[in-house]
């Protein structure tokens, strides 16, 4: 079974926290999020990435205990990403964060270490799926195959690194055209788009950043990564359709199936003419709402 056969996860906000900071690890599950990422990456100097990843069997009961699923971000390139594997395939691990992602071939490698650790670790062959993260404009024309890798459930733009790597500033303007390149292919593949369109380091204004996940949404973002624990309270609620919108959208259907029962398709409601598409984006907000029960 491919992790994208299996039931898609409600992830709106995943945060993330280093591996190596058993403080913070001990406090993550009051935080509110969906998900954790323990990160192996980029906040754990290379100096610690052995302990910290020695610590993964011990941060599941940690990260888990209120509900939250515990994602793992591994090391690039491939001799830090198969120790990394080598530590983070157990039980309690829900997915891994793949990061600087370039083709699918190269996804598809780590999918296949996971798929023999599953089997000699007697763990659900294709059990823990895989976000990927594109954060190199290599990868951007390749952004169909990369999400075809089944199990892929996810992609995210690294807007820090690919910004960097473009000399581009990480705003709202820069990271429109990316942003939505990774939404195309997402939705193209059935695999969730996670992220928002500005720079990820900044949370120092809510009201801005409120704005900024409501407009995530808007693009088609299901929920997005998070670096500090302000960033989740926003995002668990800009992530979810208003009351207006749920209310609208209810009527919208429920008028659909009052006109569908005397043979008419199209119609109008409050000054607006509802059809097929419009019904349909309905039926998915209504959807979105039951999947976080």
């Amino acid at each position: 079974m491919s992790a994208q056969d299996s039931v898609m996860p409600v992830w709106r906000s995943l945060l993330f926290v280093p591996a190596n900071n058993r403080r913070f690890l001990e406090k993550v599950h009051t935080r509110g999020a969906d998900a954790v990422i323990v990160d192996l990456e980029d906040s754990v100097p290379a100096g610690e990435k052995r302990s910290a990843r020695d610590h993964l069997a011990v941060a599941v009961a940690q990260v888990t205990q209120s509900g939250a699923d515990m994602l793992v971000r591994i090391n690039q390139p491939l001799r830090l990403a198969v120790r990394d594997l080598e530590a983070a395939i157990i039980p309690g691990v829900r997915a891994l964060v793949v990061p600087k992602v370039e083709s699918g071939a190269a996804l598809q490698a780590l999918a296949d270490v996971i798929t023999d650790l599953e089997l000699e670790r007697k763990l659900p062959v294709g059990g823990i799926a895989m976000i990927a993260q594109i954060e190199s404009p290599n990868a951007l024309p390749r952004l169909d195959e990369i999400a075809a890798i089944s199990r892929v459930i996810g992609m995210s733009l690294g807007t820090e690194d690919l910004c960097a790597e473009m000399g581009m500033e990480p705003n709202a303007d820069t990271l429109l055209m990316p942003s939505q390149a990774v939404v195309f292919a997402a939705c193209r593949n059935g695999v969730i788009p996670y992220g928002f369109v500005d720079s990820i380091s900044d949370y120092s204004d809510p009201e801005r950043f409120a704005a900024t996940i409501e407009r995530a949404r808007r693009l088609g973002f299901r929920g997005a990564l998070a670096v500090h624990p302000k960033q989740v309270v926003v995002m668990n609620a800009g992530f979810m359709p208003s009351e207006k919108q749920v209310q609208e959208a209810k009527e919208i259907v429920e008028s659909f199936q009052a006109h569908e029962k005397k043979g008419e398709a199209v119609f109008s409601l409050n000054g607006k003419m509802i059809d097929k598409p419009v019904v349909e984006r309905a039926v998915r907000l209504l959807s979105q709402l039951q999947e976080r029960g």
